[in-house]
Formats: C-alpha cells, structure tokens, sequence
C-alpha cells in the first residue's frame, strides 16, 4: 500500500517541556481550518491520545517501535485516515533504550515513518542557549530528520530575537515556526504520577484547549507547519491480513478507573469480527451476561478502590465470570482488582494477591515475555512485547512467564490459563495478532459451550 499523507512529528527536548500543549494548540488550530486532521502518540502511553481525541472528538492511536516493525508503524499511520496528521512525541526526541540509549525513541519513529519533526524548546531561564540547544538536538544525528523548531513558554520579544538567530545559523535547514506562549495558571494541564491527569477528569477540558489555541493563534505559524507536514515522502507499507471470525462480544469494563486501552487493539479485535460491549464498573454495572469474553485494562481503580468495593454487582459478576470460565485479560489495573484487596479495600477476590502504593515504580519500562506455561495467548514458549509503568504492587505477581527487560534484567510474572491473561504488563496485541486470535477463537469455543448448555 501507499498513500500519500502530510504529517509531522512534534518532540521535545525533555518531558515537561510543553509539547503536549504545543500538540493540542496545533491540532485545534489546525481543525480551525478546516483540515481533516488525525493524531498519534509515540511509546506506550495512554493518557495522552486522550488529549488528542478530547481536541479531535476521533480517537487516536499509539506508534511504538518497540511493539511494531518498521512496516506495521507505517500502516498505522497510514489507517489514522484524515487529510494531515500530527505524531507527539514521548520524553525527549532520542531517549529510548539500546546501547547508545535511542532505540525505540521519537527518533526512531521519525526514521520509520519518515516523517519531519518540529523540536520543541522551553524557554524558561534562558534566549540566545535556546538555539544552542536545538543546534545540539539538530547535529546530535546526522539524519535527526528535525526540520522546525517551536519555542514554548517565551515572550513575543524573545521569540523575535530567537527567530533571527536561528534564521541567521541554519537558513533553511532548521525553519522557526513560531511560539507558544506563557499560558495563564488556569490553563496549565495537571499531572499526577503517571504523567498528565486523564481528559475525563478535566472539567471543561474541551474549553481549556480551546483558549489554548486562541492564545496560540497569533504565535504559531501556521502556513509553514502546513506547508513543512506536505514536504513528508508517501508512506509505503505491506498491509497485514487479518483473519475475519465469526462474530462474537467481548465486555470492556470502561470508565475514569479503567480507561488504558490501545485503540488499535480494539480495533484489531473488531476487525476479526468482534463486537465491544463497553460496561461502567464506578455505575455498578455488572459484566454484560451476553459477553463472550472479558477486557479489564489498567487505568486508576486505586483513586476508586472505595467506590470499587461498594460495588458489590460488579465485583460479583466479575468473579462469576472469570470463575465460569469467561476468556478476560486483565491489565495492571484490571489484575490488581482481580485480587483480594487494593489499599485495603475487598475486590474480586479471583486471584490470591494484595495490592497497595510502593510510593515509587516498580519495574517500570519495557520487557519481552515468554510463556512458561501455555493458556488464553498461546502455547508454552509464546514470546509478547509488553511494558510496565505502575507505582502499586501485589503480594503474588504470579509465575506464568519470564519478563526480561532490555538491559537483561528478568523475573517472572503473570498468571496465564487456558481462560485467563492477568497480570502487571501491558500488551500491545495490534503488533501480536497471533496472540489477539488465539483470545478471540477461545472468545468463540466459550460462546458455542454457553449456547450448547443454553439448549440443554
């Protein structure tokens, strides 16, 4: 497949430099136009796609190198459709992993897609160092693929000089595409452990980013982003089959405590056929009695645990459920509730562990598992790309895999049966399609047993 789409990627120097207002400005501003735009976000991360889809009311996706080839990147960037689309980057433009720490990077995904990338710089407590610092992020690789640079947090008077100094250093090479300037305390986007606090929990969110843009309208330049994002070469990319099942549904217990899902795995799980029944566990809404399989992903059921416990519908069913054999991949969040307790108060009451706050991250990055014991993804010796980013533990994380980090650290982890994934990792599935079927077809031998014993 090819398909010509202008894109950009928008990095930083660092996280908390402000690329994720930067992104928002751009990406509201650009629909102000007119322009069909779409987002992606670089890595693993959640919380910021729902920025993205808060600005764009159309979800986002993620595009992480660690999980995808080279090609699979492509087509999924590629599938986000529309007629421009803006990739954000993660932590600084080269922090990743690998020898000389930049595998898997912004970087990387800029190298993949080819795609041009807008650097963008805090100016806070400095001017004439900030063009020394993209100087360095621009010279850092011989093919950095940075072609802009986006000032943020300057004053008008400090973007005119800084706009003369890069102009005069780097001509064409590096293109100054305006500023976004020093926003009010009100319009400052929170943060808690995990990063940014998630859209749901911002009142009035679609306001806020709103007057971001309108305080970004006069600073950024618009016609030279637009104008650098049609320089990007078409996107080439060999399209993998996926296999079309019978139909079947699968349960997504969705809410402010459970909302970290890559949307390509679902959409992964739609397009071999399945429908998703999204239920609130915060409304006390029980597992669907129609599911024929079970997605309790991670987000923040310890802000909830109270909530969660005075549940009793939902804990009830849940544990019915996955006790009777419902296929249910339970992520981070999802397997902590699967436990007896989380801070002290009752869960599920499926898996033997106790969860509480470490007070720092546990085994947090990526790791590769092996399957020591086959069940719901695959056989013994199946092999997943998965990451963990939490500061909570539990007393037993189980014993079903071995999760090797990159620099060779290892551990086992996860519970895996022939009806169950639970466990501290996140999984990419778009990227382990194997893995995505082998849950589907279990979705459909437990949907047949159901209806055989429904007609005897």
């Amino acid at each position: 497949m090819t398909r010509t789409l202008p894109r950009l990627l928008v990095t930083g120097t660092n996280s908390g430099c402000g690329k994720t207002t930067a992104v928002c400005a751009i990406l509201g501003l650009l629909m102000r136009r007119g322009i069909r735009v779409t987002a992606s976000k670089c890595g693993p991360d959640y919380i910021d796609p729902m920025f993205h889809e808060s600005v764009l009311g159309i979800p986002t996706g993620n595009l992480d190198p660690f999980f995808c080839s080279p090609d699979l990147l492509r087509c999924l960037l590629a599938e986000t459709g529309g007629e421009l689309s803006v990739i954000e980057g993660a932590m600084g433009y080269y922090d990743g992993t690998g020898p000389d720490g930049t595998d898997n990077s912004a970087w990387t995904v800029a190298q993949a897609t080819r795609t041009p990338a807008v650097l963008v710089v805090n100016g806070k407590g400095a001017s004439a160092s900030l063009v020394a610092m993209a100087e360095g992020f621009l010279r850092f690789k011989p093919d950095s693929g940075i072609r802009g640079v986006l000032f943020s947090g300057v004053t008008p008077m400090t973007y005119a000089t800084l706009k003369k100094l890069t102009q005069a250093r780097f001509g064409d090479s590096l293109i100054p595409l305006g500023f976004i300037p020093k926003l009010p305390e009100d319009c400052q986007l929170a943060s808690r452990h995990l990063g940014l606090v998630t859209a749901p929990e911002i009142a009035d969110l679609r306001q806020l980013l709103d007057r971001i843009a309108d305080l970004s309208r006069d600073t950024v330049d618009l016609d030279a982003l637009i104008r650098l994002a049609n320089e990007a070469e078409p996107l080439d990319c060999e399209v993998p089959e996926i296999p079309a099942l019978p139909p079947v549904k699968i349960a997504v217990a969705r809410d402010s405590a459970f909302c970290f899902y890559y949307r390509d795995t679902l959409r992964l799980f739609e397009k071999m056929g399945a429908e998703l029944l999204p239920f609130s566990p915060l409304a006390d809404e029980a597992v669907p009695p129609e599911a024929d399989g079970l997605l309790l992903g991670g987000g923040y059921p310890e802000l909830y645990a109270e909530r969660i416990e005075e549940n009793v519908r939902f804990r009830e069913s849940v544990r019915r459920a996955v006790e009777g054999g419902l296929p249910t991949i339970a992520e981070c969040g999802g397997f902590q509730v699967l436990g007896q307790s989380l801070e002290g108060c009752a869960m599920c009451g499926v898996l033997p562990h106790d969860s509480a706050n470490t007070g720092k991250l546990v085994r947090f990055g990526y790791v590769t598992l092996t399957a020591l014991e086959g069940g719901l993804l695959g056989a013994s010796g199946t092999t997943l790309r998965a990451h963990e980013f939490h500061y909570y533990d539990s007393t037993e994380n189980g014993s079903s895999f071995s999760a090797v980090k990159p620099n060779g650290r290892s551990w086992t982890c996860g519970v895996h049966t022939d009806t169950l994934y639970a466990g501290y990792p996140h999984l990419f599935l778009r990227a382990e399609p194997d893995a995505a079927e082998s849950f589907v077809r279990a979705c459909l031998a437990y949907h047949a047993h159901q209806r055989k014993e429904n007609m005897t």
